[in-house]
């Protein structure tokens, strides 16, 4: 793995009984860069984000975030993402404030420290006003962007996105789309 690349994947092979779902994929992501993949459905993208965020293990070849690992050093490569999967929810019978106060605390970020990324995510995704309700009278797009407020709260070096603007309306699709750039700028590699 060179330094400038963030991550990087090496022939990853996955079947499924018969089916290959991932054939041999290589390619790696330098800092600062907003990498995609395109396929129509069932191409493996899934898949492939999956198994480089160690969700599932490949069949064969190997995955690297930041240098480690994903599956020899899951707890290192993983310290240093966020991801916001395709299907997902937060908690729904918490308040969108007390899902961040959650995630932020099983990454052990301290107290405050985690309030004042709370509020600044929740003000930059449009649901700050909305950070005591309970996720359950969410629409989906709200729910979309406390999802990448939960991803972003441990301020990761790599956030992997599964189609993150999907069946959203056009306000919440934007203001995500926004926030990717802002990321770019930051150099924070997005997936």
């Amino acid at each position: 793995m060179t330094s400038e690349n963030v991550v990087e994947v090496h022939n990853i092979i996955k079947s499924f009984g018969s089916i290959k779902a991932v054939n041999g994929i290589s390619f790696s992501v330098r800092r600062g860069e907003i990498y995609g993949l395109l396929g129509p459905n069932g191409a493996g993208k899934t898949t492939t984000i999956r198994i480089i965020t160690g969700i599932i293990t490949p069949d064969s070849g190997k995955a690297y975030i930041m240098g480690y690992d994903v599956h020899e050093e899951p707890i290192k490569a993983r310290s240093f993402i966020g991801v916001v999967p395709e299907i997902s929810n937060p908690y729904v019978d918490l308040t969108a404030w007390e899902n961040l106060m959650l995630i932020g605390g099983i990454y052990c970020i301290p107290k405050a420290i985690r309030e004042r990324r709370a509020e600044s995510l929740l003000k930059m995704l449009g649901i700050y006003e909305a950070r005591n309700r309970k996720v359950k009278g969410f629409s989906k797009g709200m729910r979309r962007r406390l999802l990448l407020a939960m991803a972003l709260i441990s301020n990761p070096d790599v956030l992997f996105l599964d189609e993150p603007t999907s069946g959203l309306d056009v306000i919440s699709a934007r203001i995500i789309r926004s926030l990717i750039l802002k990321m770019k700028e930051l150099g924070r590699p997005l997936f």
